[in-house]
């Protein structure tokens, strides 16, 4: 059930259209709010469109309209007097039947139906890879993969994160056998942070790449035997790294203990690096969370031989293939070198997560432009039966919450100067000491812990928020000075909208002032709890359409609301204690959602600012 007024409107008036005039039924009621206050909260326009297409005069149609619609539970009584113009309808709403539905979102879960109850989703989110620092490039998979968990937790999912993590293949195999040969040299491996695994990662990649382009050049101009003997030294090192490589990736494939040893230690340090930055970005991501492509790779070899047993799967130029329709291009799911692929092993994942995790949903919350890639998984999935869960009707939904890339000033994907990824937890670092500065000058008077603890979660609510506001499938320039701004659309300033709201009613505590029963006469106050009303649906609109700016859209126009009401109505000063305790009751609501609402978004609450 919606408590948003203009839900129930439209849904009235499509049943007043489907009764007046059967043959329209299925028309657009055009039922949205008033321009103009003066002529009610809401207005019904579907007059003039059905007009044109029943032949009838504007206002004739209208009237009917009027007789047939049933909203006197919520609304004054229509009469020819509510129709302006051509054929517009006015709608004022009965002040205790606003009220009434404000009652109903007063409850600890604010009335949200539980469209995702007995149902599970499975959220695809954060896919960090092995000796590698979580970089910008993570940072949208991360927060929106969490806020899209929490919003559907919200509406009654049981929601089973999944952080997909690169952990396997000849690349793990290189840094691993790199590490082992600094441990025989004599290196402590217990102190190992991911700055040496990255840089182990980053040299073992340099002495595995063979010039073999710069010795055939060599020796096709004749550059002389010192070049080609120094090409030939550093093609013959390189092949020999590569060897050594692939001799430990069969030692990790075989689970060779002294390997896995090793592969185990940079596990560790990656995934303890990885948690760590996730938790001070308030994003949910554990060890538990945490399934990497190693996990499955006994699977991948019997996947593909029933896959190619049911034709599913056929070959196709020396390699197999999943063909799909409506996709031109197939999947491939073995090269023809034997070797397997991503999509073998995302196959593999959905498999899993559907027909043993039970998920009746899978979002992937990955670059976008992973999306014929996903397209190819899915189908082929689906195509293959994996996507069924064992008893049920039909697959479950595979969906892709793409999302675009994050830019610096310059328009192009945000780096350091010197063309390296931005770090993570560096980005973090420069947001929180920022923000610290910008406390620090507007609140003197904090302890510097009480600033530790402020900065800390504006710097966060600034990045996260920046990221969250924006369309998701499209791109968005990091700015910090924008982002971290305390007027307009920003972390900072729906936190200092809390803080202002938790102060008044700090205040009124300690002046004995209790919320009381809530009353609706002051324009300001209408427009405050209607938009406190539509907060289930916002809610249920992001679950459906996996888009998080809704709901920072909603919290920004909210906290305008509250700000005007703020401005007009008078709540400790009210004059009366009946408007003082009805008033109060409002600021309390708001409060209450907002928290609500920020927390759904991943944003840490404070107190003080």
């Amino acid at each position: 059930m919606s408590f948003d007024p203009l839900v129930i409107l439209t849904e009235r008036f499509a049943q007043a259209i489907a009764s007046a005039f059967p043959q329209a039924a299925g028309a657009d009621p055009m039922v949205s709010a008033s321009r103009n206050p003066k002529f009610g909260e809401f207005q019904c326009n579907a007059a003039m469109t059905l007009a044109k297409t029943l032949g009838q005069p504007p206002r004739e149609v209208a009237k009917a309209l009027v007789s047939a619609a049933k909203i006197a539970d919520i609304a004054e009584p229509l009469s020819e007097a509510s129709i302006a113009g051509p054929g517009f309808i006015n709608i004022t709403l009965r002040p205790d039947a606003l009220v009434g539905l404000l009652k109903s979102i007063t409850t600890e879960d604010f009335g949200i139906e539980r469209v995702g109850a007995g149902k599970t989703v499975v959220v695809d989110l954060c896919g960090v890879n092995l000796a590698k620092e979580m970089h910008v490039g993570h940072l949208r998979s991360c927060i929106i993969g969490d806020t899209l968990a929490r919003v559907l937790a919200r509406v009654g999912y049981a929601v089973i994160r999944q952080n997909h993590v690169g952990d396997w293949g000849l690349p793990i195999a290189m840094v691993t056998a790199k590490l082992m040969d600094a441990a025989a040299a004599g290196r402590d491996i217990a102190e190992l942070s991911l700055d040496d695994l990255e840089t182990l990662y980053r040299s073992a990649k340099v002495e595995a790449d063979a010039d073999t382009r710069g010795l055939a050049a060599v020796r096709r101009f004749g550059l002389g035997p010192k070049a080609a003997a120094e090409l030939e030294e550093q093609v013959a090192g390189a092949e020999e790294s590569l060897t050594r490589a692939k001799r430990v990736l069969l030692d990790l494939q075989s689970h060779e203990p002294t390997a896995m040893r090793f592969w185990q230690r940079i596990v560790d340090v990656t995934m303890d690096a990885c948690i760590k930055t996730c938790a001070r970005l308030n994003v949910i991501v554990t060890r538990e969370h945490s399934a990497g492509e190693s996990s499955y790779a006994e699977e991948l070899a019997p996947l593909v031989a029933d896959l190619l047993s049911r034709g599913v799967a056929e070959a196709s130029e020396g390699a197999l293939v999943v063909r799909v329709d409506g996709i031109d291009e197939p999947c491939i799911i073995r090269k023809t070198d034997g070797a397997f692929l991503y999509a073998t092993t995302d196959i593999a994942a959905i498999r899993r997560r559907v027909q043993k995790l039970g998920a009746d949903r899978v979002i992937y919350c990955v670059d976008q432009r992973q999306g014929l890639h996903f397209r190819q998984v899915f189908a082929a999935a689906v195509k293959a039966g994996y996507a069924t869960r064992p008893g049920a009707q039909g697959p479950s939904e595979l969906q892709h919450a793409g999302f675009g890339m994050v830019l610096g000033d310059d328009g192009r994907p945000f780096k350091t100067r010197s063309g390296d990824n931005v770090k993570l937890s560096d980005l973090v670092d420069e947001a929180v000491e920022r923000a610290r500065r910008v406390v620090q000058e507007t609140s003197p008077e904090l302890s510097p812990a009480a600033r530790d603890r402020v900065a800390e979660a504006v710097g966060v609510a600034a990045i996260k928020y920046a990221d969250l506001s924006s369309d998701r499938v499209k791109d968005y320039v990091f700015n910090f000075d924008r982002m971290l701004a305390f007027q307009g659309n920003t972390g900072p300033y729906l936190l200092y909208a809390l803080v202002r709201v938790r102060q008044i009613l700090h205040k009124a505590s300690k002046a004995g002032i209790s919320p009381g029963a809530i009353s609706i006469a002051a324009s300001e106050e209408k427009t405050l709890a209607l938009h406190m009303l539509r907060y289930p649906g916002v809610l249920l609109s992001v679950a459906q359409s996996l888009e998080p700016h809704r709901l920072c859209t909603y919290l920004y126009e909210l906290c305008a609301s509250f700000s005007a009401f703020y401005d007009k109505c008078h709540v400790l000063n009210a004059e009366t204690d009946a408007l003082k305790a009805s008033r109060l009751a409002l600021c309390a609501l708001t409060e209450r959602v907002l928290a609500d609402a920020l927390t759904t978004l991943g944003i840490k609450l404070i107190d003080q600012m």
